[in-house]
């Protein structure tokens, strides 16, 4: 995470980091014009042939979510009832927000909110740990945890830390980076902190377990490549694979559900390099059960190479932006449309299992604009095309499924597919023209299927439109220009003979 929301200074100095579906062509003509550009005499750019094939797959879903860490959490807690539940439902609802299934937290090692904040006598001395109560609800972040699965039974909430306790690092501070000290090169006075570390880490989970959220995955590291004046710590892909080796080896006679994940990587091409030096290493590969990246500076866009296990993407937003910007399509980083390109190649380029965006409520006074997917101001809470760009995926994507084959003729449309484990089929076709496209969609198996239409763009979010039945295995349909349209395919209910 680029910024912290206690310290306004902290996340300034991290800011440099970096239409209308319509019945007639006269008003593709208008909005085209609004655009830039003028679409041919019909506003179609012609007709396109999409096949989906349920019989190639290709890697699981388990969901898409966001963080509520460094107090981004407490700000909902603390809020009047009307705005948690406006929140919480704009993100968790499947009905009426956008049906996101996880959690990220963040495992603060700040002196004021971390769980160990005295140093013990000797890394091989008892610590004195405080309860999740005694550092606000961690942060709020388990009232949000306990709040999502209570209302929508979100449990898939993992953590990960940014730095290790001040005490137990190269430079004794929390922030700056310094090394974990007693991995290979980081040698300290004080001893080798290895132990104490993934024992404190099985601590927080032990924590979350007896609180009644199990966590899923915890992580040591966030973006050990950078430095910056917030929770951070340098730790480079061979230090880290041998602390991985002490994790897992902690966290299997636990008791624990939780597994390990590594390695939040700043970017895709770090990515690639911490993945080998995990692969490569027998034990921390056999720890590891989860590799995690982030979307900065080099987007998730081609498998891991050599890498067998889940991939997620875990954290990804734009900074650097003055004013929140809520668009669906302004041609900006931020805009809906942005997101929804990024998460399609993210899931069909990079085979992702998750896809995750950097907060989903933020206070913009703190964090900057456009870091989270709503913006909490005062008594109200803004959406934005972010929002419906991740709720057209996730409300239809649902965890346990699985990509599947899709074929289109128009490279122009985006395509992705993929069977639920009830059966029901989503298709999410992203048409990056600026005219409409009439497309046939072929869906072997599946003649007499009910099709719903969810359509987002400029003028939508979310929208479902007019039910289409396969006739003959297949459908046809239009596509407005630069929209999302999402297809909740499913087969025809049979009844039995009397």
């Amino acid at each position: 995470m680029l910024a912290n929301p206690k310290v306004l200074l902290r996340a300034l100095r991290t800011f440099g980091r970096l239409v209308a579906w319509t019945a007639t062509a006269v008003a593709d003509v208008a909005l085209a014009i609004s655009l830039g550009t003028v679409p041919n005499a019909a506003g179609v750019t012609g007709q396109a042939t999409v096949t989906i094939n349920a019989a190639k797959q290709y890697q699981r879903i388990a969901g898409f979510g966001v963080s509520e860490g460094f107090g981004q959490a407490k700000t909902v807690m603390d809020a009047p009832a009307s705005i948690q539940k406006q929140v919480l439902s704009l993100l968790y609802s499947p009905k009426h927000g956008a049906g996101l299934t996880i959690l990220r937290n963040e495992i603060s090692a700040d002196a004021s909110f971390t769980i160990e904040p005295a140093a013990p006598s000797s890394p091989n001395a008892a610590p004195s740990y405080l309860s999740l109560a005694e550092v606000d609800q961690d942060q709020g972040q388990l009232w949000f945890a306990k709040q999502i699965k209570a209302d929508y039974g979100v449990s898939d909430v993992f953590a990960d830390a940014w730095s290790a306790p001040a005490f137990m690092k190269t430079n004794n501070s929390a922030i700056l980076g310094g090394t974990l000290c007693g991995v290979p090169g980081a040698s300290c006075t004080s001893g080798d902190w290895r132990q104490a570390y993934a024992n404190y880490l099985v601590q927080y989970a032990k924590d979350y377990a007896a609180a009644g959220v199990p966590l899923t995955y915890v992580g040591p590291e966030n973006e050990p490549t950078i430095a910056p004046p917030q929770d951070s710590m340098i730790m480079s892909p061979t230090q880290t694979a041998n602390f991985m080796e002490v994790l897992g080896a902690t966290l299997a006679p636990s008791g624990l559900s939780t597994r390990a994940e590594c390695c939040a990587s700043i970017g895709w091409d770090y990515a690639q390099q911490d993945a080998v030096a995990i692969e490569i290493d027998k034990a921390a590969n056999t720890a590891t059960a989860l590799f995690t990246s982030h979307g900065y500076f080099v987007a998730p866009d081609s498998a891991l190479r050599g890498w067998s296990k889940p991939v997620w993407e875990t954290e990804w937003a734009p900074f650097g932006f003055q004013r929140w910007d809520p668009a669906w399509d302004d041609g900006s980083l931020s805009s809906g449309f942005t997101w929804a390109q990024n998460i399609a190649k993210g899931l069909t380029t990079a085979n992702l299992g998750a896809f995750l965006y950097l907060w989903g409520a933020s206070t913009t006074s703190m964090t900057g604009p456009n870091t989270g997917l709503l913006e909490v101001k005062g008594n109200t809470v803004a959406t934005s095309g972010r929002l419906w760009a991740f709720a057209s995926y996730s409300r239809f994507i649902r965890p346990g499924a699985v990509r599947i084959g899709t074929m289109t003729s128009d490279p122009g449309l985006k395509v992705s597919g993929f069977r639920n484990s009830d059966g029901s089929i989503a298709v999410v076709v992203l048409n990056s023209a600026r005219s409409r496209q009439v497309a046939t969609f072929s869906l072997p198996g599946l003649d007499g299927a009910h099709v719903t239409p969810h359509l987002t763009d400029t003028s939508h979010k979310l929208s479902a439109q007019t039910p289409i039945t396969v006739n003959n295995e297949a459908f046809t349909a239009t596509l407005p220009p630069r929209s999302l349209v999402s297809y909740d395919i499913r087969a025809r209910k049979r009844t039995s003979p009397k």
